[in-house]
């Protein structure tokens, strides 16, 4: 089947991860008219595979990224107020080794941390007796110094869902699992015309007065093999792997642990029953599968090891996940100090239509980063509105005014556990996390628990996958598992299969998923 768009669109962003989401919804609030491609599922590659934090990168102070970590820090306090139901502060515990980082450098640090921005509003950092502290639970007796500081958590593939249904609902096209095979200008130059191959043989032919190569690590071989364009400029492509375990400790407080060879690992609490230890740093090369390796595994918890009271071993882990971040190539041969900055490159021969590149970014900056490129294609769009997204939240994430992140959030899911008195209040919490104000339409005719229809295992039921496939793009059951929820790490083997069986069955007595 093939379909042909006559209508230019404005814009048109390759890539379907934070960036390109984010300049994608930022474009369509702009009155732009804009569409999106994706080949596979939407964050499926290094958008779903962080560490899941927003944060200023105290470890960036080393390599003196003094812009970058300020520019993230307020980021921070911008993305806590957008996305309340995605993001939550958390305080994070530094145990003092001396033998790696002096306790100067690191009140230094911490001190740059807490100033680099001034409209800071979570907690400041502190020096704490590990010994004595709560923030000493789960740590091993010998540490006795730390300090303390705030950073953030989020759910990094939501962020990326929700940023997808902003931009539609502002009227953008977007294609799911569509590749674009080739993207060239038109004769005279002003217009690409681009081709898009989606799933069961469909073609879909489309023009744009402007383009965007957010595809991430695949942001060089795009240019390479689907455009004309060549660019000096190179990507790293450096692997970074996380093991999940059983609940290490309890307490809200996550770790940053210091490793003889220079490099930091965080021990974070997720997904209510488990920790997340990671991340590593392995040169890639394109092409590779990111996987986490025995090597990697042995490593995390060999770190973890040393630092936790309850010991972490390879047979603790219960799930694993690798991406590849393509970070911008400053030429620096340690993985870990290569910036984490991003860079934009603009190719606009005199009077042809516009093709900007992404080089790098992470998912704190990803506001500013898409704000950023549209400034820098401004002068191709006269028309185009002002800024917008820094005071605006995410799609569905209106919630109750209130002193602190933490309380707009709260006072959100004592109204929704109100108007369902019939449904588990953690169950509501739980849900009020994935969807925020869009729990509403997700529990409209929900009165007790049996309204939920099936339960697949966790807290998966029927009525959330189903909305999940009808209006968040899911297809497979990886999707739905592992992306816009994590119900597979509180799954069996069996359920997860009898879960996958029940997709298979869905598409094949109704007319299919919405790719568009």
């Amino acid at each position: 089947m093939e379909v042909r768009e006559e209508a230019p669109l404005d814009l048109f962003v390759v890539g379907g991860g934070i960036n390109g989401a984010g300049i994608a919804c930022d474009a369509a609030g702009r009155a732009l008219k804009v569409g999106l491609c994706e080949m596979n599922d939407f964050a499926s590659a290094t958008s779903s595979a962080s560490t899941k934090l927003i944060h200023g990168g105290l470890r960036y102070l080393e390599h003196y990224e003094f812009r970058l970590v300020r520019e993230a820090l307020q980021e921070r306090e911008v993305l806590l107020a957008k996305a309340p139901h995605l993001s939550f502060p958390m305080r994070f515990v530094l145990p003092h080794e001396p033998h790696l980082r002096p306790r100067w450098m690191l009140r230094l640090g911490l001190f740059l941390y807490d100033h680099l921005d001034w409209h800071m509003t979570l907690p400041k950092s502190q020096s704490v007796d590990l010994s004595t502290s709560e923030f000493g639970a789960g740590l091993k007796s010998s540490f006795r110094n730390g300090f303390v500081y705030s950073d953030a958590w989020v759910d990094d593939a939501r962020l990326v869902i929700s940023n997808m249904k902003s931009a539609r609902e502002m009227g953008a096209r977007i294609f799911a699992r569509h590749r674009c095979v080739s993207a060239r200008r038109s004769d005279d130059g002003k217009l690409w015309k681009i081709e898009l191959a989606g799933p069961n043989d469909a073609t879909v032919h489309l023009k744009a007065r402007g383009l965007v190569n957010a595809t991430g690590p695949w942001v060089k071989h795009f240019l390479d093999e689907q455009t004309p364009i060549r660019t000096n400029k190179r990507v790293r492509l450096i692997k970074g792997s996380h093991i999940v375990v059983p609940r290490l400790y309890e307490g809200d407080h996550a770790f940053i642990l210091q490793n003889s060879d220079n490099r930091i690992v965080f021990v974070i609490p997720y997904e209510r029953s488990f920790s997340v230890i990671g991340t590593t740093d392995i040169p890639s090369e394109f092409g590779d599968k990111p996987v986490c390796t025995p090597e990697e595994i042995a490593y995390l918890c060999e770190i973890a090891g040393h630092y936790m009271q309850k010991p972490v071993t390879p047979a603790d882990v219960v799930w694993t996940y690798s991406g590849v971040r393509p970070l911008f190539d400053d030429g620096d041969d340690n993985p870990s100090a290569v910036t984490r900055d991003y860079h934009l490159e603009v190719d606009s021969p005199e009077g042809a239509a516009p093709l900007l590149s992404v080089f790098g970014g992470k998912i704190t900056t990803y506001r500013r980063l898409a704000e950023h490129a549209l400034a820098d294609l401004s002068r191709f769009y006269p028309h185009m509105g002002d800024v917008w997204t820094a005071t605006r939240p995410v799609f569905d994430g209106e919630m109750a005014d209130a002193p602190t992140f933490e309380e707009a959030f709260d006072r959100f899911v004592e109204g929704a556990a109100a108007t369902k008195p019939g449904l588990p209040r953690e169950l509501v919490r739980l849900l009020a996390r994935r969807h925020g104000s869009g729990l509403d339409e997700l529990l409209e005719n929900v009165r007790t628990i049996d309204d939920l229809g099936q339960c697949f295992g966790g807290h998966l039921y029927e009525i959330e996958a189903r909305y999940l496939i009808r209006d968040e793009w899911a297809v497979d059951p990886d999707d739905i598992l592992w992306r816009r929820t994590k119900e597979g790490l509180h799954m069996t083997q069996a359920q997860r299969e009898a879960f996958a069986t029940w997709m298979a069955e869905l598409r094949t007595n109704t007319s299919g998923p919405n790719f568009t």
